[in-house]
């Protein structure tokens, strides 16, 4: 734990959740402000938000991961992928990013326009009971979408993750807004709510999203494609002493005799190298 929090790599992650946050919370909550010129659509939102996340993905992806949410955090910590330790300085980091995004979305925009900063608010008669479970949905499609996408393990052609991402990101914005005003971040709705000090149904916005995201982190990781860790090697990951490197050389050693089996005579009659 104390070398993870002495490298200059895990501080470079940290701001990059940080930096990441702040994007999405000016671009996002921009999008679904009340222009006089026009008036923001269900559309134009779920656009807005799916391609700035999967810019973000596609920056900052190979530096920090690109969480960018408090969720997802929890979601990689419960499947065994980051350490406490990281998990608590990111969600961290990007709290305050989004508050820095929407402090200066209020600084810039007129107040005319502002309003209440887009903040996520139950509609179309949603109790705050339905609130959690579209929340828990949206947030399940989007966690299990990020863990299959971004899997080294798979061989076939995943495509693009960061437009993946983007496009789960765009998808439940396309239904959500009508229930919840999408949130799938708790970041993303605690931000412009503390800046306009309205914080009615607020809990809505942390519950949904954390229950789906864990929900998700659990069926990816240990139903539909589990990783073969010991309990040993889950707590290293835990506290932060786990050897990625180490992993890795295993897992090509594995895959290796797996095709040495598959195919005994093209692997025994060629050299093997990492």
């Amino acid at each position: 734990m104390r070398r993870e929090i002495c490298s200059f790599a895990f501080w470079r992650a940290v701001f990059s959740e940080f930096l990441a946050t702040l994007i999405l919370v000016f671009f996002g909550l921009a999008s679904a402000l009340r222009w006089p010129s026009a008036l923001p659509t269900v559309l134009q939102i779920s656009l807005a938000f799916g391609l700035v996340i999967a810019t973000l993905v596609q920056t900052f992806g190979h530096i920090s991961g690109a969480h960018i949410n408090p969720a997802v955090t929890l979601a990689f910590l419960v499947g065994s992928h980051i350490s406490i330790l990281r998990t608590v300085f990111y969600i961290l980091a990007q709290l305050l990013g989004a508050l820095a995004g929407a402090g200066i979305l209020y600084g810039v925009v007129p107040a005319s326009i502002r309003g209440n900063l887009a903040i996520n608010t139950l509609s179309n008669g949603t109790t705050p009971g339905i609130g959690v479970a579209v929340e828990l949905i949206l947030t399940f499609q989007l966690v299990i979408c990020i863990f299959a996408s971004t899997d080294n393990r798979r061989s076939d052609n995943i495509g693009s993750p960061a437009l993946s991402i983007g496009l789960s990101i765009t998808l439940g914005h396309l239904i959500g807004i009508y229930f919840t005003g999408c949130s799938m971040n708790p970041a993303r709705s605690f931000a412009p709510a503390v800046v306009v000090k309205s914080f009615r149904n607020h809990w809505v916005f942390w519950v949904g999203p954390i229950l789906g995201a864990c929900l998700a982190s659990l069926v990816y990781n240990y139903i539909l494609n589990p990783f073969t860790r010991s309990r040993a090697e889950k707590l290293a990951v835990f506290i932060g002493t786990y050897d990625a490197e180490e992993e890795e050389w295993n897992e090509k050693q594995e895959q290796h005799k797996r095709r040495s089996l598959d195919c005994p005579e093209r692997i025994n009659n060629k050299p093997f190298s990492m």
